[in-house]
């Protein structure tokens, strides 16, 4: 595992390549910027020895039944489609609702606005699957309250640059670890408006395993605790890019939240859909995460 000291050098690092590529792509047309992505994703195949193995060796958990070649080709996919990502973030500050319009495919994205319309607050629960800074960004144009529920990173500029961004969209982010989290989280709720929650890694908090890919993994607990609590709406969204370099944002229907009901069942649920949703386009999301990582201190 990489030491605090080496993972805030890697975020620095990245740091400084975002904001070179920001400086580049919101400068130019969108293809483009895509055009460009795709190069970057196929030198870091080449490049990214270890990450690349890590990929293979979770593609391979996921879809034992897979030859090598196909593995092989949906993480040479997954390397361009996020290398496309990069530049996408950087480009995204010129969306207007022409180019909103123009870039997007948005399934049931009305039943969240009339929810929120009426007073109720809801909960979005989503994944690192498509470009999901896209997905954030894009919901905050539409003008409604919106924040986002982040790990805080070990590089203070990288948060910063993070936070600066979704601001642009009108998008508020809050960080896991601040002592403020617990009653902003409230707050985003109770105001009307839109709280969202990924939870699709495995990550050094509350934890509980449910089926992901027919294998146990850690999946946070934290986030469905509190659609529990609060009584929110809950709804399941995704993102994925179409080959015609649109974004299609679907967002399923809003299911009412309860006492009653069973976190680590709410937990199971959405990871069963993020699953379904991982299926359909492999390609798009990040194998390399360690998802079925044993973290015993954090199981509950």
């Amino acid at each position: 595992m990489a030491s605090p000291k080496l993972r805030a050098f890697r975020e620095r690092a990245i740091y400084r390549g975002l904001v070179a590529v920001s400086a580049i792509g919101r400068r130019i047309p969108l293809p483009f910027g895509q055009f460009l992505g795709r190069t970057l994703g196929r030198l870091a195949w080449y490049v990214a020895a270890r990450e690349r193995r890590k990929a293979l060796a979770n593609i391979g958990i996921a879809f034992p039944d897979w030859p090598e070649e196909r593995r092989r080709g949906a993480v040479k996919a997954m390397f361009r489609h996020l290398g496309m990502c990069v530049f996408e973030i950087a480009w995204l500050p010129n969306m207007t609702e022409a180019l909103r319009a123009k870039n997007c495919v948005i399934e049931g994205f009305d039943r969240v606005l009339e929810r929120i319309d009426a007073g109720r607050g809801v909960i979005i629960f989503t994944a690192h699957c498509g470009n999901w800074e896209w997905l954030s960004y894009v919901t905050g144009t539409f003008g409604r309250p919106v924040s986002v529920l982040q790990r805080e990173r070990d590089s203070p500029q990288m948060n910063r640059y993070i936070t600066e961004f979704r601001a642009k969209a009108g998008v508020r982010t809050i960080d896991r670890g601040s002592t403020a989290s617990a009653r902003e989280m409230i707050q985003a709720v109770r105001r009307g408006g839109i709280l969202a929650f990924v939870i699709d890694q495995n990550i050094r908090t509350e934890s509980v395993k449910v089926p992901f890919f027919g294998r146990p993994a850690l999946t946070p607990i934290g986030p469905a605790r509190f659609a529990v609590r609060s009584g929110a709406l809950v709804v399941t969204a995704y993102a994925d890019r179409l080959p015609d370099g649109r974004h299609h944002l679907v967002f399923l229907e809003p299911v009412e939240c309860t006492r009653d009901d069973d976190p680590v069942a709410l937990t199971a649920r959405i990871t069963a859909e993020i699953e379904a949703h991982i299926r359909q386009v492999p390609e798009q999301w990040v194998w390399m995460h360690d998802r079925w990582r044993e973290r015993p201190q954090w199981e509950v």
